[in-house]
């Protein structure tokens, strides 16, 4: 895990964020705005503020029970928020449900591994490819030409997103055969599969050998570079976020307590006391 990547220059935006220097002339692909959700008397997320360029690579980090998986739920109306205000792609999101944030252009992945086991590689990926098909249940009960063209087409684009990232092969095994690291593979590449253009991932190099957790890294990058689209992962593992995180978003106990480049984080003394504990003076 050695292997350095290049991170574009980070620049400040009017919400109080940085993004990088190559997405300043875009819009931003998502903007929080005093973002909040509570559990009956629990706060479990205040005042969260955070904007992601168009092609950014960000980290969304904090201790366990810090309300990161929270903010994904949020941002996918999973939950809906209390107060707030999520733009993507400078549109409003309140009242939407999930599958329309979806069509909308959010895509994620879980902690847990949620793929279709006793279906094929293909068929998991094409799951992901409902969202784009638009023929009628007559027709696929009829099998009409309409349909075959349409299967052609969710055929070839499930095969050309495999082969990015070397499965075409395993196509037809079925996706609970599969190791652990290409299961996550796979599970990513099903929610590119719906087109997004922000990808969450959920501790994504969770249960990861170092090698694998080195092949994701590239892989991430290869996902920003090949689709330029934004990537927001949760991750606990650090080398793998100061190594490719641009722009990162601290949480703890529901709220923002640092956002900066990795540099800049790395020697927040907020940061290390939330990860550490406060040092006790001599």
């Amino acid at each position: 895990m050695n292997k350095k990547f290049e991170k574009g220059k980070m620049v400040p935006v009017p919400s109080h964020s940085i993004i990088p220097e190559r997405d300043i002339d875009k819009s931003p692909i998502l903007e929080c705005r005093h973002l909040g959700i509570d559990f009956g008397g629990l706060r479990a997320v205040n005042d969260f503020n955070l904007t992601i360029g168009r092609t950014e690579i960000a980290g969304l980090i904090g201790p366990n029970g810090a309300g990161k998986t929270t903010i994904f739920n949020l941002l996918t109306k999973v939950y809906q928020p209390t107060r707030g205000t999520i733009l993507l792609d400078g549109l409003d999101t309140s009242g939407k449900t999930t599958a329309q944030i979806n069509r909308m252009g959010i895509a994620r992945t879980f902690q847990n591994i949620r793929l279709f086991n006793n279906l094929s590689v293909e068929d998991n990926v094409k799951v992901g490819l409902h969202n784009q098909e638009h023929y009628s249940a007559l027709t696929g009960v009829l099998r009409l030409p309409w349909y075959w063209s349409r299967e052609k087409a969710a055929h070839d684009r499930a095969m050309e997103l495999l082969s990015i990232f070397g499965m075409e092969h395993l196509a037809d095994h079925a996706a609970g055969s599969l190791p652990y690291g290409a299961q996550r593979r796979l599970e990513i590449v099903r929610a590119l599969a719906t087109n997004p253009s922000l990808l969450l991932l959920d501790e994504p190099a969770a249960g990861m050998n170092p090698s694998e957790t080195a092949e994701l890294m590239e892989n991430i990058v290869k996902i920003r570079d090949t689709f330029q689209i934004a990537v927001m992962l949760i991750e606990h593992d650090m080398k793998l976020v100061m190594n490719i995180c641009e722009g990162i978003c601290v949480l703890n106990f529901g709220q923002v307590i640092a956002k900066g480049t990795a540099e800049e984080i790395q020697s927040n003394p907020a940061v290390i006391e939330a990860y550490l504990g406060k040092q006790k003076e001599a």
